[in-house]
């Protein structure tokens, strides 16, 4: 059959108007379902975080050991003079150029760390002396009369045969040479290290590569005993020895002595740079768990600072930056 044009345009008006009209019957539920999702999605967006995911969420990532402050200023001295002191090392100078005045107040006018100039291409006397001479002028310069000038070998260094030679240049030039036993080592740091303030609360420590030197002052007395250094691996002696000996150590100090303690030496340093906040005079350190050992030596040196921790309950550890047990060497004069 075939159909009239007004047939076909009729049929084309049905489907129009029932699509039409179909439109709009169901366009409402499509418009409802679409503002739901989009109040869902805002509404999750929205949701503030719970305290409960926030003490889960995890921290930003942060290598350097949480800082505390030491909250002390030193007297600054009056007056005072210059003097200089030089530790001989096994393989080099460590130098420091300090102000000091009649009641033993000290500032720190210059440090050089690690010198090894002098024993590079000594092979004769004459090597040594002019090596020595050059040393000793850049001290001269900074003001320090000849006469202030001091040499202390340390006692981790005193059989070194490169030191041997420098005492004996030193000598033929009319120099004084001091050697220290471990425990005059210990006290000479106690001098410089602990301030008058902390001499009924804390002990001080100074960590070496041959000896740590432990020290406290009790009934007005200095108090001193040596035991391992940060380089006991290389003579095959354990951790757990080390640990233990320390710990019989420090068990020795009075408790009032163990509140508080002021550390120096090779480990410390490395690890006060971990946490120092600018040029600051005291660094805290932070416990021994926190560090993360580099090398075999620091890895021995976290654990005798681990035994000092553990068997003293000390929470407070104070790097001092400007000290040196040299420089109690100049105090005891």
């Amino acid at each position: 059959m075939r159909l009239t044009n007004f047939s076909r345009l009729l049929i084309v008006v049905l489907v129009v108007a029932a699509a039409y009209f179909g439109f709009r019957m169901l366009a409402p539920k499509f418009q409802q379902s679409a503002g739901d999702t989009t109040t869902t999605e805002q509404q999750e967006a929205q949701t503030p975080t719970t305290a409960e995911e926030e003490e889960t969420a995890p921290a930003p990532s942060n290598n350097r050991p949480a800082a505390r402050t030491f909250d002390y200023t030193p007297p600054a001295p009056v007056n005072g003079k210059l003097k200089g002191v030089v530790e001989l090392g096994a393989s080099g100078f460590n130098s420091f150029v300090i102000r000091m005045d009649n009641a033993k107040n000290w500032s720190l006018v210059k440090a050089e760390y690690g010198v090894s100039l002098v024993y590079e291409n000594m092979a004769t006397e004459d090597d040594v002396r002019i090596g020595l001479k050059q040393y000793i002028s850049k001290m001269l310069d900074q003001g320090v009369s000849p006469k202030d000038i001091h040499f202390v070998v340390s006692s981790g260094a005193a059989k070194a045969e490169s030191v041997g030679k420098i005492k004996a240049g030193l000598k033929s030039m009319g120099y004084v040479v001091n050697t220290v036993t471990p425990a005059q080592e210990g006290k000479l740091a106690l001098q410089c290290v602990l301030p008058r303030d902390f001499e009924d609360n804390a002990f001080v420590v100074d960590i070496g590569s041959a000896n740590t030197k432990i020290s406290w002052m009790e009934n007005g007395k200095i108090n001193s005993m040596e035991t391992f250094g940060s380089k006991y691996f290389q003579s095959e002696i354990s951790d757990n020895t080390v640990y233990n000996d320390v710990s019989r150590a420090i068990l020795k100090i009075p408790a009032a002595n163990r509140q508080n303690c002021f550390i120096i030496g090779g480990i410390p340093f490395e690890l006060a740079k971990q946490s120092r906040q600018g040029k600051e005079r005291f660094t805290v350190l932070a416990e021994a768990g926190d560090y993360t050992a580099d090398g075999d030596k620091q890895k021995a040196g976290l654990n005798i600072y681990k035994a000092i921790a553990d068997a003293s309950d000390c929470e407070t550890f104070v790097f001092d930056w400007d000290a040196n047990f040299t420089i109690g060497f100049l105090l005891s004069l």
